[in-house]
């Protein structure tokens, strides 16, 4: 039972502290693949070791071959109960993931429906630019800008862009939006949202719908300052108006404004080999976290109960 219960400790370790140094990555992308991969890893994590409760022997076997004084370890909880702490465990987290995939579908369902219906209405009154993602032009003197998840998905940009903004600041607009369709953030946006809702147990899952909406701004945000420079996307990001978007839609002054633009000010964009290796490794290291927490919580209780020598 001692494995089980440092795999819950590293587990909620990582799901307590990690979102403190996730918001500090510099990369938005790899900030974004450390959070949703760190999330899949806590839950992997907590269902291996009720896994382990439920095993004949608690799968110590190997742990003993390998330390002699593991049984001064050993609390000894009676195995029956320890299997029954397991099935528990196992019947909760069940329960848990069958919500999140009935969370999820019909959050994802909502918003589609919501965001054909806009469409339907948009098709009527804009005017289409063709592109691998459309943009539809409505006639308003209001500069607004966002982007709608579909098949294709669009971006739904306002006369008064021109009107208000230079060409390359209404380039840097159209360029974030179309970002935000080719990373599939609205996606993104709404697994957020669903861990948020579902899973509010630990820090790492409870701020995961405001972590990733401020995350896909800036990752949209570096894809529009890589095409145009940081300061067409500061500038149209402090005149492009921040409300009027429907609630599906991701739109470019709506989200942690004053923070990108803080960062748009220091901005540094990363090249893309860098960007693949630091997500690989960001990606690995988030995988295997609450694992290498649990080993070093064990190693110290071992350490403290074992005699020397």
């Amino acid at each position: 039972m001692t494995v089980a219960l440092a795999l819950f400790l590293g587990s909620a370790l990582v799901g307590w502290l990690a979102p403190r140094r996730l918001v500090r990555l510099a990369d938005p992308v790899v900030a974004l693949v450390a959070w949703l991969t760190s999330v899949v890893a806590v839950i992997a994590t907590v269902a291996g070791a009720i896994f382990l409760l439920i095993l004949p022997d608690h799968g110590l076997g190997v742990v003993e071959a390998v330390h002699h004084c593991w049984h001064s370890v050993q609390h000894g909880t009676a195995p029956a109960v320890e299997a029954a702490g397991g099935l528990t465990g196992a019947a909760l987290l069940t329960a848990l993931l069958v919500r999140v995939a009935v969370v999820g579908r019909r959050t994802a369902r909502r918003r589609a429906q919501e965001g054909r219906r806009h469409l339907d209405v948009l098709r009527i009154a804009a005017r289409r630019e063709a592109g691998p993602h459309p943009t539809l032009w409505l006639e308003h003197d209001r500069p607004l800008a966002f982007s709608l998840a579909g098949r294709p998905g669009v971006v739904v940009a306002t006369d008064g862009l021109h009107r208000h903004l230079t060409p390359a600041q209404v380039e840097a607009v159209l360029t974030h939006e179309r970002a935000h369709l080719k990373g599939h953030h609205h996606l993104l946006v709404t697994i957020g949202d669903v861990v948020a809702a579902t899973l509010p147990f630990l820090p790492l899952f409870k701020r995961a719908a405001v972590a990733v909406r401020e995350l896909v701004e800036m990752a949209a945000d570096t894809a529009a300052v890589r095409a145009h420079g940081a300061e067409n996307v500061r500038a149209a990001l402090l005149r492009v108006a921040g409300h009027g978007a429907p609630g599906a839609a991701l739109a470019m002054s709506r989200d942690a404004v004053e923070t990108r633009l803080a960062r748009l000010q220091r901005h540094s964009a990363p090249s893309t080999v860098r960007r693949l290796l630091s997500c690989g490794l960001v990606g690995a290291a988030a995988m295997v976290l609450p694992a290498v927490a649990a080993a070093v919580a064990l190693t110290a209780l071992m350490l403290l109960a074992c005699p020397s020598g």
